[in-house]
């Protein structure tokens, strides 16, 4: 995993921010509140709504602690980059990528296959504490 610990040293152009349940109502409200924060960015809505939809289910699925949100924040970066970061509660469990034959019939894990393959770049990075950050960065076309 080569960008996994990877930062982008950009300024945001735009920033979002949001605490949310870590339930399945707050992951469908990251998804509704990312695709009305894109729209009003001016930018394409997908891929990006997938991605921000996979990484809040993951965050509510496996980074649940019972009492604790969850956090989006979507940001356009110079030049031309969303970064979007799911951040929960589970610091001390990452999520791991699933090798091509590894795991047989597993029932869970393809979401992050997803994200691999919409994302230009995603990774995990401890932070803030007692959390982990899952990002994605999705390059954005030129300007039209």
């Amino acid at each position: 995993m080569s960008h996994v610990n990877q930062r982008t040293a950009h300024s945001p152009l735009h920033h979002f921010s949001v605490p949310l349940s870590a339930s399945r109502r707050g992951a469908r409200l990251a998804r509704l509140l990312a695709a009305e924060q894109l729209h009003d960015w001016g930018l394409s809505l997908d891929p990006a709504r997938l991605v921000v939809a996979e990484l809040a289910s993951n965050a509510v699925l496996h980074g649940r602690v019972p009492g604790r949100s969850f956090r989006l924040t979507l940001s356009v970066l110079a030049p031309r980059t969303l970064r979007v970061e799911i951040a929960d509660a589970r610091g001390e469990r990452w999520p791991t990528r699933m090798r091509d034959g590894a795991g047989g019939q597993a029932e869970s894990g393809y979401g992050l296959l997803i994200v691999e393959e919409f994302a230009d770049r995603w990774g995990v990075r401890s932070g803030p504490v007692p959390c982990k950050t899952v990002w994605a960065e999705l390059d954005l076309g030129p300007r039209r």
